[in-house]
C-alpha cells in the first residue's frame, strides 16, 4: 500500500486512466469486430457503412495513446484491403 500522498495521489490518477484506456478500448474492439463480422460474412457493402465508425474509433484511441498511430493507421489498411478484396 502507498505510504506518501503522491504515491497515493498517482495510485488514483492510475485508475482513472485505466477506467478510460479500458472504455475507449472497449469501443474500438466493438467496431473492429462488426466489420470483421461483416467481411466474414462476405458481406461488402455492409463492412464498407461499417468502416468509418472502426476508423474513427482507431483514430480516437490512437489519440488517446491508447494504441500507437501506427498501429491505428495498419489496421485501418488492413481492413480496407480486405473489404476491397471483397468486392473484386
Amino acid at each position: 500500500m502507498a505510504n506518501t500522498s503522491s504515491a497515493k495521489k498517482e495510485i488514483r490518477s492510475s485508475y482513472r486512466k485505466w477506467l478510460r484506456n479500458r472504455y475507449v478500448l472497449g469501443q474500438m474492439r466493438g467496431a473492429l469486430k462488426m466489420v470483421r463480422q461483416a467481411i466474414a460474412d462476405g458481406n461488402a457493402e455492409q463492412a464498407k457503412t461499417l468502416m468509418p465508425r472502426a476508423a474513427s474509433q482507431l483514430d480516437k484511441a490512437a489519440k488517446k495513446n491508447v494504441i500507437h498511430h501506427r498501429k491505428a493507421a495498419r489496421l485501418k489498411s488492413r481492413l480496407m484491403t480486405q473489404i476491397n478484396a471483397l468486392k473484386k
